[in-house]
């Protein structure tokens, strides 16, 4: 087939220069018309390929994303993927909580993408997932406040020693230790009730090591529970509880909670951003990761998330939702590794205590560098 030339075409859609008409020149035209027809069809074809060459090629997030594990970064798993929901639609999430033990179990049987952690993943739980050939990258994202927590009502419990609440949790107070005045002489006698993470919960584990000096040891005469709102409201309907809890929780609930300070040895010392970094608030400060199933982590959709939960966009949702963001040298050391799909677990399989935001800003490189040359 012949295309018609712009010449042509211009000749059809304008007469033919004056020339007087004939069957001949008007069968010209329309053979001319039809033409021109097929060539602006051609033409448009072409544009439409062309465009979609650049845009159906362009990788855009999208699948779905399995979240569970801890209680305490539920929150912020869930607000950076509210986030990253507005701009990349395409990217289906499935958040849930059971728990740090709980999601540990999950990634290690490659039921989850990604585990949300209280604490570093520990020897047993290393032993499951290289069983089951699990590989998986480990990324701090936040720095918490473990808090202690009382009702409102309560007037005298304003600040609590590291030694006083040992004496309130270890197993020995099991039946023994019942009422405020056993704490301390000066508090009333009215009754001891406590409320506590559930053993599956790596506030627990990381609480009961820090205050009691075993990790998983504690008195059993409590009311647990992996859902810190089970906490939360325990506390704020009952007049002589107290309880422990990620600090997004409290923030959230302050109206119906009231802080407690707690005094290391150094003075009475409440959490906050700034006693994070100055690393005054301990031995309950302490940081909070996501661990990303290995096989998964290339996967478009995982990929951008992770992405963007170490992003500098998302130091405004860790705040929000009441941790402490990284620095950015951290987040950058952070971003390296898992750019490098450095896998393992930097901790050895065991809760460290005293780990400072400072500590993932040189240390954790040093130790990506040494992985990386193994």
């Amino acid at each position: 087939m012949n295309i018609a030339t712009v010449q042509d075409v211009q000749m059809v859609e304008t007469g033919n220069g004056g020339a007087p008409d004939s069957s001949h020149a008007s069968q010209r035209r329309a053979d001319l018309l039809m033409q021109s027809k097929r060539w602006r069809t051609l033409l448009s074809l072409t544009m439409l390929m062309a465009g979609c060459l650049t845009a159906c090629n362009a990788e855009t997030p999208a699948g779905a994303v399995s979240i569970d594990g801890s209680s305490t970064v539920y929150p912020l798993s869930k607000a950076m993927a509210e986030a990253f929901g507005k701009t990349n639609p395409g990217v289906k999430f499935q958040i849930e909580f059971s728990g740090t033990g709980g999601g540990f179990k999950r990634l290690c049987a490659g039921q989850i993408d990604i585990a949300g952690a209280s604490r570093p993943i520990n020897t047993i739980e290393i032993e499951e997932c290289t069983a089951r050939h699990i590989e998986y990258i480990e990324l701090p994202v936040a720095f918490d406040t473990l808090s202690l927590v009382v009702n409102t009502k309560n007037t005298f419990a304003d600040c609590l020693t590291v030694n006083e609440l040992r004496r309130m949790w270890e197993p020995a107070a099991a039946r023994t230790i019942s009422t405020w005045r056993q704490i301390r002489p000066s508090f009333p006698a009215d009754p001891l009730v406590l409320f506590s993470p559930g053993k599956d919960s790596g506030t627990f584990d990381y609480f009961t090591l820090a205050i009691v000096g075993s990790e998983g040891k504690s008195r059993g005469d409590v009311t647990m529970s992996e859902d810190d709102m089970v906490i939360q409201r325990g506390v704020a309907a009952n007049p002589h509880a107290i309880g422990y809890l990620g600090h997004a929780y409290y923030q959230s609930n302050r109206e119906t909670l009231k802080l407690v300070s707690v005094d290391n040895g150094h003075g009475c010392v409440a959490p906050s951003t700034q006693t994070v970094i100055d690393a005054t608030y301990e031995p309950l400060s302490r940081p909070l990761f996501i661990y990303v199933n290995a096989a998964a982590a290339a996967r478009p959709g995982i990929e951008a998330f992770t992405h963007f939960y170490l992003s500098p966009e998302s130091e405004q949702y860790v705040s929000k939702a009441g941790y402490v963001p990284l620095p950015p040298a951290a987040r950058a050391v952070q971003t390296a590794r898992f750019e490098k799909e450095v896998k393992g677990s930097a901790f050895g399989g065991r809760t460290v205590l005293g780990v400072s935001l400072n500590w993932f800003n040189v240390n954790e490189e040093e130790r990506i560098n040494a992985q990386l040359v193994q």
